[in-house]
């Protein structure tokens, strides 16, 4: 007989698919991926950041608008954040060095008093309304509930400015959202009004010429037109959670349906307090055809009144019963406190900020939720700064420099060194001490210790001033005291060690060189301020 022929690769992966065993129903998995009848409605799209927000930004943006006008409790959420990052404005403090790594304390005043200068209202601001420490905070308003803010850079004078630079402040509504603004070349994409390349850079921001919801649109004027921004014109602020995300999401989006339950069913609960308390009662009689005594017909019904201290007469078989809802609810203030406390947790606050309740919690709860909060306002500072007012400094020196209006830098070694000029220490405010006696001593043990510095502790706890601006008033301060002849116990000085030679008595200060590099050759001073010892006085 004839050998059959080997069976080929083919044949033989075919027939051990054949063979295999069918894979077992109970397949390992994650809890959170299973599907059940419970599971229903748990999402389960994949769709990108952009996609999300092109169907969900509009809406967002209406609700979490209209909850900070209506809501007593998404507006406080909104003055938390903004009073905690932004705070009374963010200090700025130049911090150029000399050739030989001093500080030219010329250069740098120049620098921040240029930036004063130009901080008013009628300088920094198109509108001539805000001042430069108003126009952050409207800016971190808008980024909060509505997630995101555009500042359009204006190079231009506007009133008596020196620099030809201010600033406009622009809604999101104002992009062309809601419009197909078409690609004006190959690999560029019009997403939600921004216009970016194949890698998500921003490259212009099509801009309606005025508000959607102004006034003037809605006495029957013809539509806005669009207005093409160059990327480098406009500064974008918001947070990015997933890339690519070309827009901001509100900071409330995932508690505006709570908000809005809580309002309505604190309403409620108040509507029906006011009805209970109003007492009312009814009558049963076995007679209904001979209606109330004493009764008057109000809409159809009998109804009959009855005077305080007065007591009216029934007929036979007649009942009167009173009735008292039970209202307020016993429990509305535990069902409060847990709906607040989820709103806190998605709004960036804590439950006592929200709430200003301090009695569910002791002292070392709200110390926790105190520390806890700081290092989320810390991070949103620096984000804040990163995303607006780095770039604003940029922008801003060089135009400043360009127009000739910055004290002691010329327009030659600015373009040689940009970046040299461009340092500056940007000072977010601080916030006190939760335990004075505790917390100063323990700063103090950690300074010696050389596990913290001076200059960390007061960037913590200074409200906005840094270990320069302390040395310098406390400076001015000891001199004053001195000059006075006045005494206490801040003007003390630690006693020298037995066997040392006493404390050396306040000395005459020599002048101030007028070279920022003479300040290095004398060795006088390496951060610009000199500290003079004052000894105590009798």
């Amino acid at each position: 007989m004839p050998s059959t022929p080997a069976p080929t690769w083919r044949q033989r992966i075919a027939s051990w698919l054949l063979q295999a065993p069918a894979p077992r129903s109970g397949v390992r998995a994650y809890g959170g991926a299973r599907h059940s009848r419970t599971t229903g409605g748990f999402g389960g799209s994949t769709t990108s950041a952009d996609a999300e927000l092109h169907t969900s930004l509009h809406v967002l943006r209406n609700r979490s608008r209209q909850m900070v006008r209506d809501s007593a409790y998404a507006k406080r959420a909104r003055d938390v954040v903004v009073n905690n990052v932004v705070g009374p404005g963010i200090g700025v403090q130049a911090q150029v060095v000399t050739t030989r790594n001093g500080s030219a304390k010329r250069v740098n005043a120049g620098i921040e008093q240029a930036w004063a200068d130009w901080s008013r209202a009628g300088r920094c601001h198109t509108g001539g309304v805000l001042h430069f420490a108003d126009l952050e905070r409207m800016v971190m308003l808008q980024v909060f509930e509505a997630g995101e803010c555009f500042i359009r850079l204006h190079r231009q004078r506007f009133g008596d400015s020196a620099v030809p630079l201010a600033l406009e402040v622009i809604e999101p509504e104002r992009l062309a959202d809601d419009y197909h603004v078409p690609a004006p070349m190959q690999g560029v994409d019009v997403r939600m009004g921004v216009e970016i390349d194949g890698y998500g850079r921003p490259l212009a921001y099509w801009v309606r010429e005025g508000h959607p919801g102004d006034l003037r649109n809605r006495a029957g004027g013809a539509p806005d037109q669009l207005v093409r921004v160059p990327a480098a014109d406009m500064l974008h602020v918001r947070l990015v959670e997933r890339w690519p995300q070309t827009r901001g999401v509100p900071w409330l989006h995932t508690v505006l349906r709570k908000i809005d339950d809580v309002n309505e069913y604190s309403q409620h609960e108040i509507t029906a307090a006011r009805a209970s308390a109003a007492y009312f009662g009814t009558i049963e009689t076995p007679e209904p055809a001979n209606g109330l005594p004493d009764a008057q017909e109000d809409d159809g019904k009998l109804v009959m009144d009855i005077d305080p201290l007065t007591i009216q007469e029934l007929r036979p078989g007649e009942k009167f019963n009173f009735h008292t809802p039970n209202r307020p609810n016993s429990a509305f203030s535990e069902f409060m406190r847990a709906m607040l406390r989820e709103i806190a947790s998605g709004s960036c606050t804590s439950y006592e900020s929200l709430s200003r309740d301090y009695s569910q919690s002791n002292y070392s709860s709200s110390r926790l939720a105190l520390l806890d909060d700081r290092d989320t306002w810390r991070s949103l500072q620096q984000a804040f700064i990163r995303s607006f007012r780095e770039p604003l400094h940029r922008q801003w020196l060089q135009a400043a420099v360009m127009a000739r209006s910055v004290p002691g830098v010329s327009v030659d070694e600015y373009a040689l060194q940009p970046a040299k000029f461009e340092a500056v220490r940007f000072k977010p405010r601080g916030w006190s001490w939760v335990d004075p006696t505790k917390e100063v001593n323990a700063y103090k043990e950690a300074i010696k210790a050389g596990l913290t510095t001076l200059t960390d502790v007061i960037a913590a706890t200074g409200g906005g001033v840094d270990i320069e601006d302390v040395i310098e008033t406390r400076r001015r301060e000891l001199d004053l005291m001195a000059a006075a002849g006045i005494t206490s116990d801040v003007t003390f000085v630690p006693e020298a060690p037995a066997g040392d030679a006493a404390a050396p008595a306040a000395t005459a200060e020599p002048p101030e060189p007028d070279d920022d590099d003479a300040e290095d050759d004398d060795g006088a001073t390496t951060d610009g301020a000199r500290v003079v010892p004052i000894t105590r006085t009798a």
